[in-house]
C-alpha cells in the first residue's frame, strides 16, 4: 500500500472550497498562527510527525502539460504523517482538537464536522489521494522510537564526558543513574504489532525490499 512507510502512514486529503469563501479560511488560517493555543490538543498526539494546510486558488495549479486546468472552485490541501493506522489517527485527531478541525475545515463544501466520527470519516476518505512515493528515512522507528534513540544518546554523550574525570566508583554511580533515566527507552527498533489486514499486506510487500536496505 503506497501510503505506509514502516511505521508511518502518509495522509494527503483535498477538499474543495467555492471561491468567495476562501478569503475567511484564510482569515481563519491567520487567528490559529496568531492564537496557537487552538491548537494545544496536537501537542498531546504524540503519534502525529506532520500536519499541514495548504489553500490552493483555482488558478495556482500547475501546468505539467496538460493545459492551464480551468477549474471552479479552490482547495484546501491537508498533508499529514502519523504513527499507526488511519482509524487510529482520524479517532485521535477528532478527539484532541475537533473544534480546530471544524474551523479549518469549515468553508470546505459538504464538510460535515469532525464529531460524530464517522460521518467526517466518510468525508476524508472520500476526498484523500493515495501517496504515489513515500520515503521513510527510518522504517522500523517511529517519532516516539526516535525521541528515545535521542535520549540514549544524550546520556551516552553525558557518560564519555564524564569517563575521563570521575574515578572509577564515582563513574559507576552514574551509569547507574544513567541506565534508570533512561530503562524506558532502551527498545528495539521495528514494525509494529499488524493492526489491520491492510498494514499486514503492506509489511508482506516490501519485506524483501526492507531486507536488502536494513539487513
Amino acid at each position: 500500500m503506497s501510503n505506509v512507510a514502516g511505521k508511518a502512514y502518509g495522509m494527503n486529503v483535498i477538499t474543495p472550497m467555492q471561491p468567495h469563501w476562501t478569503w475567511l479560511n484564510r482569515l481563519i488560517f491567520m487567528l490559529a498562527r496568531s492564537l496557537p493555543a487552538t491548537l494545544a490538543g496536537l501537542l498531546g498526539l504524540s503519534l502525529i510527525h506532520f500536519a499541514r494546510w495548504v489553500i490552493i486558488k483555482r488558478d495556482q495549479w500547475p501546468d505539467l502539460g496538460q493545459g492551464r486546468p480551468r477549474l471552479r472552485n479552490d482547495y484546501m490541501l491537508f498533508c499529514s504523517n502519523f504513527n499507526g493506522t488511519w482509524d487510529q489517527y482520524i479517532d485521535a485527531f477528532a478527539d484532541g482538537i475537533p473544534n480546530g478541525l471544524d474551523l479549518f475545515w469549515y468553508c470546505s463544501t459538504k464538510y460535515p464536522h469532525s464529531i460524530p466520527v464517522t460521518p467526517f470519516k466518510d468525508y476524508i476518505r472520500q476526498n484523500q489521494i493515495d501517496t504515489d512515493y513515500y520515503y521513510n528515512a527510518t522504517p522500523g522507528s517511529g517519532q516516539r522510537d526516535i525521541k528515545a534513540a535521542l535520549r540514549v544518546r544524550r546520556a551516552l554523550l553525558d557518560l564519555a564526558a564524564q569517563h575521563a574525570s570521575l574515578p572509577s566508583d564515582g563513574f559507576a554511580r552514574e551509569y547507574r543513574r544513567a541506565l534508570i533515566a533512561i530503562q524506558n527507552d532502551l527498545g528495539s527498533p521495528g514494525y509494529a504489532p499488524v493492526a489491520s489486514i491492510d498494514t499486514e499486506r503492506a509489511d508482506t510487500n516490501r519485506r524483501e525490499r526492507v531486507k536488502a536496505l536494513w539487513g
